[in-house]
């Protein structure tokens, strides 16, 4: 048998990796938390003027699908829900870090979500964990595969390592799994350079 790649083969891997370099161009993708890196698609959140990244369905769809949760289509409405609950993410994990205890409201949003999505999780053909999405309602089960991972870390054991980036102009959520609990920012490689670079500037 040979091991030579078709041409398909070839070319799909090419598109895939086209895809990759587009999504790290756009998006923050090294968060460890699924949940924490979908909040991450509005950065700069301290700064006075946020920066959305799903600012189109095509945008959501390629996050998704770097994600492990790719669809074939994204409609307005479903945008519009997701952003719904990206920022609902965002307010929970917020009040966790200073009270511990997530807004009602918010809740309801991410239980919600929780309920009406229908994935399932299952091992692909290299015993890889991957999430199989429904046909009918793809967007909506990657949605709750979302607020799931959100529950999951809001309201689990590691909920007081739960923090706002102090770095100039984030306050983007992670999850400091620092051994001595006294890590600052949310990524060494961006907001920790860009403190670190700003203190050798002002020596």
């Amino acid at each position: 048998m040979s091991n030579r790649l078709s041409w398909f083969e070839q070319r799909s891997m090419v598109v895939r990796e086209v895809v990759t370099v587009e999504a790290r161009q756009l998006f923050r993708l090294d968060n460890e938390v699924l949940a924490f890196r979908f909040t991450a698609t509005m950065s700069d959140r301290a700064d006075g003027a946020p920066q959305e990244r799903l600012s189109s369905h095509d945008r959501l769809k390629l996050w998704l699908h770097v994600a492990g949760l790719g669809v074939p289509d994204v409609s307005p409405s479903e945008l519009q829900e997701a952003l719904g609950l990206r920022e609902a993410i965002y307010r929970a994990g917020l009040a966790v870090t200073v009270t511990h205890r997530p807004d009602p409201g918010d809740a309801a949003i991410l239980n919600r979500a929780t309920t009406a999505g229908q994935s399932r999780p299952a091992l692909d053909e290299n015993g890889l964990a991957v999430w199989n999405l429904g046909e009918e309602a793809p967007v909506r089960d990657a949605l709750g595969v979302l607020a799931a991972d959100a529950i999951h870390v809001l309201g689990g054991p590691d909920r007081d390592r739960i923090k706002a980036c102090e770095g100039p102009g984030c306050a983007g959520l992670f999850l400091d799994t620092s051994r001595g609990g006294n890590r600052r920012w949310c990524s060494m490689n961006t907001c920790g350079n860009r403190v670190k670079k700003a203190r050798l500037a002002n020596k």
